[in-house]
């Protein structure tokens, strides 16, 4: 019964125009191309990412020491505040009017400073992701051509190997475009 059934399924993929040992030969070589994408290209595209992932980390740094050296300013500004209280009441007011000016305007520029950064950090990310989407996709196109070249050398006449790659890389052209 097993025999016949495998007859059965044999003939099955014959009248579909399967062939089994072609489709064996078919998946072998999409793992091969996939293991070396994975090897080669999975890798530095996680790597690229990293770097900024760490520009990121770098900028909100700085930001978080420039809110730092924003504290710093506050306390500094409160000491002057408590030697000028002493130097009287006229200098108090005038130091407390002069160090909130300075205090917003170091806020302000300390903002204005943390977004620059992140606004970069973003454009750059975008940027380059784009840039290595544009890599990435040219690599597989080159690869998926030369698969196809070496699967048609296989299954078709030098006329039909013509026809195919010419199809091929015209697609190939209006989906890059």
């Amino acid at each position: 019964m097993t025999d016949q059934n495998d007859y059965i399924y044999m003939d099955i993929l014959e009248n579909f125009g399967v062939d089994p040992i072609l489709l064996v030969a078919q998946i072998v070589n999409f793992l091969i191309i996939f293991f070396i994408l994975k090897k080669f290209l999975y890798k530095s595209v996680l790597d690229l990412l990293k770097k900024r992932q760490n520009k990121i980390k770098e900028g909100l740094e700085q930001a978080e020491e420039a809110r730092i050296r924003l504290d710093k300013v506050v306390i500094e500004e409160k000491n002057i505040l408590s030697n000028a209280h002493l130097q009287g009441k006229k200098l108090i007011e005038d130091a407390k009017k002069e160090s909130l000016e300075m205090m917003q305007k170091a806020k302000f520029e300390a903002k204005i400073q943390a977004t620059n950064i992140l606004h970069e950090a973003r454009l750059q990310i975008n940027s380059e992701a784009k840039e290595t989407e544009k890599r990435l996709a040219s690599n597989i196109n080159a690869l998926a051509i030369e698969l196809i070249r070496r699967s048609s050398s296989e299954l078709f006449g030098k006329q039909e190997q013509e026809l195919v790659m010419r199809n091929v890389l015209s697609k190939f052209k209006k989906k890059t475009n």
